[in-house]
């Protein structure tokens, strides 16, 4: 009789082990988001643009892409590397589709396009190809709601 007790509790013992093996399940790790990329208060990971005068130029920078635009001069694309940070500057380095060098930085000083009242977050620099051009930055979220200059 104790042989066969002995038995029934190491039988038990080893089907609560064995269920709950069979039920412990491992969540899956939830997915990474994009690490935080702010500067001078402005999420990098947000639809952003950079803009300079004389000549007018625009560059905007989303998830998709970046579209550099010109005054009389063919709209430029190129593929969206994410920034490079480093203390209080951002860069994205890429190549248009045509070749050219696309590298834009963002430099966490406030900037003013020299045109009208409107204060900037981002001072910009963007090297296209051999030319070098220096503007103004912020989120489109801020041009859309800043007044109009």
């Amino acid at each position: 009789m104790r042989a066969s007790v002995l038995s029934a509790l190491v039988a038990v013992a080893f089907g609560a082990a064995a269920c709950s093996e069979g039920t412990t399940e491992h969540a899956p790790a939830p997915a990474d988001a994009p690490p935080a990329a702010v500067l001078g208060g402005v999420d990098l990971n947000q639809p952003l643009r950079a803009l300079g005068t004389e000549p007018f130029w625009g560059l905007d920078v989303s998830s998709e892409g970046l579209s550099w635009t010109g005054v009389d001069e063919t709209p430029l694309t190129a593929p969206n590397p994410g920034p490079g940070l480093a203390g209080t500057t951002a860069n994205w380095r890429t190549r248009t589709a045509d070749g050219q060098t696309l590298v834009l930085t963002l430099i966490a000083t406030e900037c003013s396009d020299g045109m009208s009242d409107r204060v900037y977050p981002l001072t910009a620099k963007v090297e296209l190809g051999e030319r070098e051009m220096i503007g103004c930055a912020a989120s489109q979220a801020f041009l859309a709601t800043a007044p109009a200059p």
